[in-house]
């Protein structure tokens, strides 16, 4: 039975608003575990999997309990545990959150995070990680040299809670400026964590890409991000920008069915139905600039997509995003509809379970900085790519 969330729940989790934000350890989007001192009962890979951790009860495998997360076995030897995340989308890193669910009386007591931005040239020993391994001393001696125990302290030492349901989401906010690439988390000494999310926004160095260029503007690894939404109910806006083609349906965003649609739908003209509901989410650009073609895809939404969508665009300075922004964990996030929004792709229809690619009817306006993309009456959409060219202002936005 699902459990109805109540204002009393909502307010007493005080919920920080960097949940928000894109994932850039996640799997997904490219992160990967580089090194771990142990992987006895359940591998680090685990760490960065996208989806919530599982409870296998009675489930053994040859070396312990099946666990979902990062668990080393009880350490008998002087030191700690610790492991390398190299993440798949390099950025401001905003807010971490290490996860203990079903690691109750295994969850490690105690963790800090270090931090690094390492170029390419910098290369980690081969990596195999597998239950019941435990890193070779060629391994720990190749670590050593790289010194990643004197990267930048971003978390320290702090104390973990188990992972029963109101305790395992440990969240820490991260007030740096800084690009990172790399980080160390560090287990005091031994133990488990289900999960590690690193929430934040990816920094490219848009000096190197030419104006000339078609880009997509708002994907996840450009700097694109979600600031607001109607409704998230089954999968978050966020997941539209994400680089890979969605797996599943639930890689997508998804909204639930709307109560005001109509009983007996009619459609006009063009076979686009006649509502007056609607969702949206409101997205900025990695960079401003001019939108010349735009992709939608429905994959895996077969009796569930949008009868039709629009997009639309606008500038918007930090100070009006912010007034706009409205960051409550509630059906409604943000309320952008004072902004000046410009039509840049005319409602259209949708189908089940398709790649849709917009270029001719695409409206030539002004360069933006921020789209909001609305779909009528409900339902999913998986990705949005919005390509276009890069434009440079002297504007103060």
């Amino acid at each position: 039975m699902a459990e109805r969330p109540t204002n009393a729940t909502k307010s007493s989790k005080q919920l920080p608003d960097f949940l928000e934000l894109n994932d850039l350890a996640n799997f997904r989007n490219g992160g990967k575990i580089l090194f771990a001192t142990d992987d006895w009962f359940a591998v680090a890979e685990n760490l960065l999997k996208p989806e919530p951790p599982l409870w296998k009860e009675g489930v053994f495998t040859e070396f312990g309990k099946w666990m979902d997360g990062w668990e080393t076995r009880r350490k008998r030897i002087p030191g700690h545990d610790w492991c390398i995340v190299k993440l798949g989308i390099p950025g401001l890193i905003s807010g971490i959150e290490a996860d203990t669910s079903f690691f109750t009386g295994n969850f490690a007591p105690n963790i800090s995070i270090q931090g690094a931005c390492l170029g390419e040239d910098v290369v980690f020993p081969e990596r195999q990680g597998a239950m019941g391994t435990a890193a070779s001393e060629e391994q720990q001696a190749a670590m050593e040299k790289l010194s990643t125990n004197e990267w930048e302290e971003i978390v320290p030492t702090t104390t973990l809670l188990p992972g029963y349901k109101d305790t395992c989401n440990n969240y820490f906010g991260i007030q740096s400026d800084k690009r990172w690439t790399h980080l160390r988390l560090n287990m005091y000494p031994d133990g488990g964590i289900a999960r590690l999310r690193v929430y934040g926004i990816a920094k490219p160095d848009w000096s190197k890409v030419s104006t000339h260029l078609l880009i997509d503007l708002v994907a996840m690894e450009n700097g694109g991000v979600c600031l607001g939404y109607s409704d998230v109910h089954f999968g978050h806006a966020r997941n539209l920008l994400a680089a890979p083609r969605s797996l599943i349906m639930a890689d997508g965003w998804e909204t639930a069915r709307r109560l005001d649609r109509p009983a007996v739908l009619e459609a006009d003209e063009n076979a686009v139905l006649k509502v007056e509901g609607y969702e949206w989410a409101v997205f900025r650009l990695g960079h401003m600039g001019v939108i010349k073609r735009i992709e939608i895809d429905t994959n895996h939404f077969k009796g569930n997509y949008p009868d039709s969508c629009s997009v639309e665009g606008c500038i918007m300075s930090k100070e009006q995003e912010r007034q706009a922004q409205c960051y409550r964990h509630g059906k409604t996030k943000g309320d952008f509809s004072q902004c000046l929004w410009k039509t840049i792709l005319p409602p259209s229809k949708l189908s089940a379970h398709q790649h849709h690619f917009f270029e001719a009817t695409i409206q030539d306006i002004e360069p933006v900085t921020h789209l909001r993309l609305t779909m009528r009456p409900d339902g999913g959409i998986s990705r949005m790519r919005t390509w276009g060219y890069a434009r440079k202002t002297s504007a103060k936005i």
